[in-house]
């Protein structure tokens, strides 16, 4: 008999195709859609219709049921306050990562089991490996599109019984899959940023949920140079929203470098970037795949944010789940809130969040 999988669906590319392929290769396929954010347009249209429509007409065409969900209460008990809590506190976080492992890989996975689900699958772009009893997280084949930084909170009782359909295709070949089979999702625009804000603007969605407080902007050596609209709206290295062009002429231009929340300054460089570039930085909450090394210190790559290329490091563990992270070379805008992400050469070993840097 056929196992069956549960498939997140979403409404785009990639999981159409996931479900597509699976049911190729002979599973009983059945399509989830998970309602996590629960909000109306301008027009006073739910905007998850859209995406539920285009999942509607991709199981259509596929034959296979399709159920959806709503995990917006839990959503904004586990992900959503974290957020606003990180940004008070002047920490840029990552909700996507929290998103996975406390919906995409927690309710979502449990309501799956009760639809008689043997396994769950996902549209990611990344791999896995189950082996006596261990899952291991793989990098993509499409280096561009990995996403195994996302994943890096995954526990190995979240990555039991899991399938990444995509592992071994670039983002092209997906698309070309769901143009030959008539997918309504082929060209489908694929979504970006924070999924609860969308193409919203930023300041104004995060101004309705936290208060903004102006203060200065001073440069490093104490000169007051303009007014900020509140520390939550900036980030380490960012360049553009500032205004503050002209203030030292046209050469070089202007960085955050520091938020100080105890005074409510923002502290900024003009021209050298230096103030920006760190040696190491400390990690808590680290998730080891599949497990912790036996050894304290270790040598491995690392990411610091998801669009950047491996780095080199040292890792010194400094507790059960916490590390110092030694860069090989000095790393530009290392953010407190986002996660150091260590790798192999073949997969993921895991994730912490940055806590400081030095």
């Amino acid at each position: 008999m056929a196992k069956t999988v549960v498939v997140g669906m979403s409404g785009g590319v990639d999981s159409s195709v996931a479900a597509l392929l699976l049911k190729e290769q002979g599973y009983r396929v059945v399509g989830l859609f998970m309602r996590n954010w629960e909000e109306e347009d301008a027009d006073g249209v739910c905007t998850a219709e859209e995406d539920f429509a285009d999942v509607r007409r991709v199981c259509g065409l596929l034959d296979i049921p399709y159920y959806t969900v709503n995990f917006a209460k839990e959503y904004s008990e586990r992900v959503f306050s974290y957020f606003l809590s990180e940004y008070a506190a002047g920490r840029t976080p990552n909700p996507d990562v929290l998103c996975n492992r406390e919906i995409k890989f927690g309710p979502f996975k449990d309501y799956a089991l009760k639809l008689g689900a043997d396994c769950i699958a996902t549209g990611h772009y990344c791999g896995i490996m189950h082996a006596d009893g261990v899952h291991r997280l793989l990098k993509a084949k499409d280096a561009g599109k990995d996403q195994t930084y996302f994943l890096n909170q995954l526990t190995q009782a979240q990555l039991d019984g899991v399938l990444f359909p995509l592992a071994d295709l670039e983002k092209s070949e997906v698309r070309a899959i769901a143009e030959r089979n008539g997918l309504a999702t082929a060209r489908k625009k694929d979504s970006t940023g924070i999924c609860f804000i969308g193409e919203r603007n930023f300041r104004k969605f995060l101004q309705t949920y936290l208060p903004a407080r102006r203060g200065k902007i001073l440069s490093l050596e104490g000169e007051e140079v303009g007014e900020h609209l509140g520390l939550m709206f900036y980030t380490l290295g960012q360049r553009r929203g500032l205004d503050l062009g002209g203030k030292k002429g046209e050469e070089g231009r202007w960085f955050v470098v520091r938020k100080d929340l105890r005074n409510n300054v923002l502290y900024v460089s003009h021209g050298d970037e230096s103030p920006l570039y760190s040696d190491s930085c400390t990690v808590e909450g680290m998730n080891f795949i599949p497990n912790a090394p036996s050894c304290n210190e270790f040598a491995c790559k690392a990411k610091f944010r998801y669009r950047q290329g491996e780095q080199g490091v040292r890792v010194k563990r400094t507790g059960d789940s916490s590390l110092k992270i030694f860069f090989d070379e000095p790393q530009r805008a290392v953010t407190e809130g986002q996660y150091a992400v260590l790798y192999d050469e073949t997969q993921c070993l895991g994730g912490g969040v940055i806590t400081g840097t030095e």
